[in-house]
């Protein structure tokens, strides 16, 4: 049954925080994962139907509980081993009921929670994996895209991730391995916040639920840090980039660019705290690959039409970013400067530095098709869009390189 949108909302919301709350009172990350995952299932299938309950997350938390002492019980029937499974569960978690709905849990471990996932006893890209799984409720298919793996190997990874962690204590971190936490978090953040404001499949191209999620969570983290620039510059990149969501869609849900959009429908609120933003991070150490970002972001939000934006200073940005953090998305965006400033042909150069580097990637060809109309070059254009749309598994995306493709003159 297809979930409705307020009941997929209600899911992506409370999710983390039941998976928190089972592994605060139970530990065993692996089975309350599992356990998560069939509450979900659960409500997905009788929300439709009856509506949510009053206290959505208590439902979540009661049912999962369940399905968690069940599996703790097979698991000590199976091993016999009475005393360990005792010890590593909590003394009434066999002999009483599920909590009550009415009292669960008012805190939010979604934070907790986050900081376990990047656990220094896991490597990096298993870090970001299990965070995308289990706080941001990313499907392992969804994260195997992001990484350009195959989904066996990422659902893989995530299995050995949700292995390692079994048994390390649910409690935020202390100050130093906080420190050390921090770049993973914020990395994960960022990932969560791109396939929400952009979605890497399907019929939707905003997901606003991972985009607000994202966004609440680097609030919280930087409640918790609100002295860390790279936080501060982060949370300010989310904000200037939503600000113009409600503008990148048309009527029926079409991708708009940014060069077209109606200004007058960006959220200028938000701009307003997101610019704000900026100028604390800037005064708030060295700059860093996020408040370099967030600073583009706020050029581009700035600018009264996309004729009046700054590019000379966006290129300069650039240049600090790609030197500082030499991503290939980031030289992409560079390259999209360098066209803007010193013209088309000399943007399709910094283009082609890049195929090694992002081949078979749908916006390398979607880069270099416009760059080619603009040159004038319309056949190596129509052949570019068409490429990009065969390689994006996003429909919005695909009908919008399409449509270009199709307007180009014969």
């Amino acid at each position: 049954m297809r979930r409705s949108p307020d009941t997929e909302d209600l899911l992506r919301l409370n999710a983390p925080q039941v998976l928190g709350a089972l592994v605060r009172r139970y530990g065993h990350f692996d089975l309350a994962e599992d356990s998560v995952q069939e509450a979900l299932l659960a409500a997905a299938i009788q929300w439709p139907r009856t509506g949510p309950p009053d206290n959505p997350r208590g439902w979540l938390i009661k049912v999962a509980s369940r399905k968690l002492t069940d599996l703790l019980r097979a698991d000590e029937a199976r091993r016999r081993r009475e005393e360990t499974a005792a010890s590593l569960t909590p003394r009434d978690a066999f002999t009483t009921a599920p909590p009550d709905e009415s009292l669960a849990p008012i805190e939010d471990d979604t934070l907790t929670l986050l900081f376990l996932c990047c656990h220094p006893v896991l490597s990096p890209t298993a870090q970001v994996a299990l965070t995308l799984r289990a706080v941001g409720g990313l499907t392992t298919a969804e994260i195997a895209r992001a990484h350009l793996v195959p989904e066996a190997t990422m659902a893989q990874r995530i299995s050995r991730a949700k292995q390692k962690i079994k048994g390390v204590p649910f409690r935020q971190p202390g100050p130093q391995d906080r420190g050390q936490r921090l770049a993973v978090v914020l990395q994960v953040l960022y990932l969560i916040f791109n396939e929400g404001y952009t979605a890497t499949s399907g019929s939707t191209l905003h997901r606003a639920d991972l985009a607000r999620e994202a966004i609440r969570l680097t609030r919280a983290v930087r409640a918790l840090l609100p002295r860390e620039g790279a936080v501060t510059g982060l949370l300010a990149l989310m904000l200037l980039t939503e600000a113009r969501s409600a503008a990148r869609t048309g009527r029926h849900g079409d991708l708009i660019p940014l060069a077209e959009q109606d200004r007058s429908l960006w959220d200028g609120r938000t701009i307003e705290e997101g610019i704000a933003l900026v100028e604390e991070a800037l005064s708030q150490g060295p700059a860093g690959p996020y408040q370099l970002q967030a600073a583009i972001a706020a050029l581009h939000d700035e600018a009264e039409s996309a004729e009046a934006t700054d590019w000379p200073q966006i290129l300069a940005l650039y240049d600090v970013l790609v030197r500082l953090a030499p991503e290939p998305m980031a030289e992409l965006g560079r390259a999209v400067a360098v066209a803007m400033v010193h013209g088309p042909e000399a943007g399709l150069g910094e283009v082609a530095v890049l195929e090694d580097r992002l081949t078979g990637h749908h916006r390398l060809e979607s880069v270099r098709a416009h760059l080619l109309e603009r040159s004038g070059d319309v056949e190596g254009a129509r052949a570019a869009y068409l490429r990009a749309a065969g390689r994006t598994l996003s429909e919005p995306e695909a009908r919008y390189l399409l449509t270009r493709a199709s307007r180009l003159p014969s």
